[in-house]
């Protein structure tokens, strides 16, 4: 094998995409910062015990693990930033009141999560702690929306669902919650007959919820229909009344829902959401409320936020990274130094020309010396003086 090769599913990012996607990262790190969230990096490992708090077994198999050799403990290479920004919230920022956290940054899976995914996503996202109310939930929808936007995706659904409904269908059954683990996935894939096989020991009215959950997807009327089919439970009642909140504060066309989508269920306590675009065969963002990640951390807080793949938003975003350049011949001639140093100080790209480099681009600007000043000229014209 040469020693070139890169491991399935990974992938070096080169110039022209890196641009596109370093320029949408710096517009959305802005945005959030607009909306009042500050900036997190944590580590790329940690011990894996952090980095499984609170999500139950969705990302175990997902995660890379090594030994540490300094303390023998196993470690972790992060499948997902959410719990560790639910650490430093619980554990080192210690705040009273609201949280808003933001990050950015790559995460490693054992195996891709698609077909044509990568297994080492680049991905931002955005969290908001301290507030158990639906206002937090309107603002995370609000904050998605505004960075699809920001990108240039005009046409976006947000799919709406909720953890809780599974939940409260499951705890009215000893027997329906001795399967509960069994149940989640063959909601997710739909697998009603397999569903239907599975509960030949749970209650008629399980049995039959269960079922309903598999049909409850469609626009905002889907949760009429899900009101008078679905167990009438003060837990479901509640979750219900969230999605009608939360959908009715968008663009009916623009929303749907689908009880059976849960992804993250082990995960996710309430309301769950996820944005699929013309362009991408899956969701570009996911996220909701997971308020019991940082029990783990000795510090129980209402959470909901979102993330979403820069490498694969970009694929659809509308952003140029390619900025227009400036190439000045090479000197030690203090002027042309001077020059070039304005220039790049007032936000200008300017690249050196060596006297032997073989031109592999087309040159726009050039700096010239006319009359003992260094001009800025174009193909045609001159553009500016210094």
């Amino acid at each position: 094998m040469p020693a070139w090769s890169l491991p399935e599913a990974i992938a070096d990012i080169l110039p022209a995409e890196a641009a596109r996607i370093e320029a949408l990262r710096r517009k959305l790190l802005d945005l959030f910062a607009g909306f009042g969230y500050e900036l997190v990096m944590p580590p790329l490992l940690e011990y894996v015990e952090s980095l499984l708090s609170g999500t139950g077994r969705d990302l175990d198999l997902q995660m890379f693990k090594l030994v540490d050799q300094m303390s023998g403990r196993t470690m972790g290479l992060r499948a997902d930033i959410t719990p560790q920004v639910a650490r430093i919230d619980a554990h080192l920022l210690n705040r009273r009141g609201i949280t808003r956290l933001c990050y950015a940054g790559s995460v490693l899976y054992t195996r891709p999560r698609t077909l044509t995914g990568t297994r080492e996503p680049f991905v931002v996202g955005a969290e908001l702690y301290g507030h158990a109310g639906i206002e937090a939930d309107l603002e995370m929808q609000e904050l998605l929306l505004a960075t699809l936007a920001v990108a240039g995706v005009r046409r976006a659904r947000l799919d709406l669902g909720h953890a809780e409904i599974l939940r409260a269908i499951l705890a009215a059954d000893p027997a329906g919650f001795m399967i509960g683990d069994r149940v989640h996935p063959l909601l997710q894939s739909k697998a009603r007959d397999e569903l239907a096989g599975l509960c030949g020991d749970v209650q008629r009215s399980t049995r039959d919820a269960l079922l309903a959950l598999t049909d409850l997807n469609g626009g905002i009327e889907t949760l009429a229909r899900a009101r008078e089919r679905l167990p009438r439970l003060p837990r479901i009642a509640s979750a219900l009344d969230v999605l009608e909140r939360l959908a009715l504060a968008l663009d009916p066309s623009c929303v749907s829902i689908d009880l059976a989508d849960l992804r993250g269920y082990h995960y996710h306590s309430g309301a769950m959401f996820a944005v699929y675009c013309d362009g991408l065969p899956n969701a570009i963002a996911q996220g909701g409320r997971y308020d019991e990640v940082g029990l783990a951390f000795g510090r129980s807080r209402p959470a909901t936020g979102f993330s979403l793949d820069l490498r694969e938003l970009v694929r659809i975003a509308v952003v140029d990274g390619v900025r227009s350049s400036i190439e000045a011949p090479w000197s030690d001639d203090p002027s042309l130094r001077a020059a070039v140093a304005e220039l790049r100080a007032a936000g200008e790209i300017v690249v050196h020309r060596f006297d032997d480099e073989a031109a592999d681009r087309p040159v726009e600007r050039t700096l010239v010396e006319r009359e003992g000043r260094w001009l800025v000229e174009t193909t045609s014209s001159k553009s500016s003086s210094l």
